[in-house]
């Protein structure tokens, strides 16, 4: 039972950490989002007939910026010193420390930047090119949706899974402790009975073995 409880509690970590990697890397999809909802309103600006050739210039370093920070989230973003984005899949390892009480729940964490969101390609430079990269952004808002989608409900997976956990550690934790917890009245109880029968038995061999030496000297 100790090693059953030892072994869940550090599945609960485990958890707990793969929890906390996907919340960092939902905080860092949450920024692109917003970055992305930049670059949809530059690049509906750019894509407008009133707009100048100059204007679309400084319209499309603002783009360029934008994708570069992207690809600078989705490199610089860490989780106890790794990368969370573009090493596949964090495989989340939990277990009873018995041969069937082993699970494991995966999270893909895919790559994140310009390139992998098809928008390094991209420039706001004309009204066509602007238009072509207004329908690229939006594929691009739609593809980090989705990805925060599989991370929560990874991450529910989890959360559900510690408290499982939880409510095993507590029930071998309370079965442990009513093997090894005497039942302090019960047994204090046992004690003097065992202790007045011991006794009594005592007293009942001493008249016995008195009456037997009564009667051989009756017998002398």
């Amino acid at each position: 039972m100790q090693a059953n409880v030892t072994a869940l509690t550090q599945s609960v970590q485990n958890a707990s950490d793969g929890v906390g990697e996907l919340q960092v890397a939902d905080g860092a999809l949450a920024q692109v989002t917003a970055l992305l909802n930049q670059a949809v309103s530059v690049a509906t600006e750019a894509a407008t007939g009133t707009v100048s050739n100059a204007q679309r210039t400084s319209l499309d370093n603002e783009f360029q910026s934008i994708t570069a920070e992207i690809t600078s989230i989705g490199a610089a973003t860490t989780y106890n010193g790794a990368a969370v984005f573009g090493s596949g899949t964090l495989t989340i390892f939990m277990s009873d420390s018995s041969g069937v009480g082993t699970t494991t729940i995966t999270a893909d964490v895919a790559a994140l930047s310009a390139t992998s969101l098809t928008l390094n390609a991209d420039s706001l430079t004309t009204a066509a090119k602007a238009q072509t990269a207004l329908t690229d952004i939006n594929n691009a808002i739609a593809a980090v949706a989705a990805q925060r989608g599989n991370l929560g409900a990874s991450s529910n997976q989890l959360q559900a899974a510690t408290n499982v956990m939880n409510a095993q550690i507590t029930n071998l934790q309370n079965a442990e402790s009513g093997i090894m917890d005497a039942d302090m009245g019960t047994t204090t109880a046992n004690l003097s009975k065992y202790s007045i029968l011991q006794q009594t038995g005592i007293a009942a061999l001493q008249q016995s073995n008195a009456m037997q030496q009564s009667i051989l000297k009756l017998l002398q």
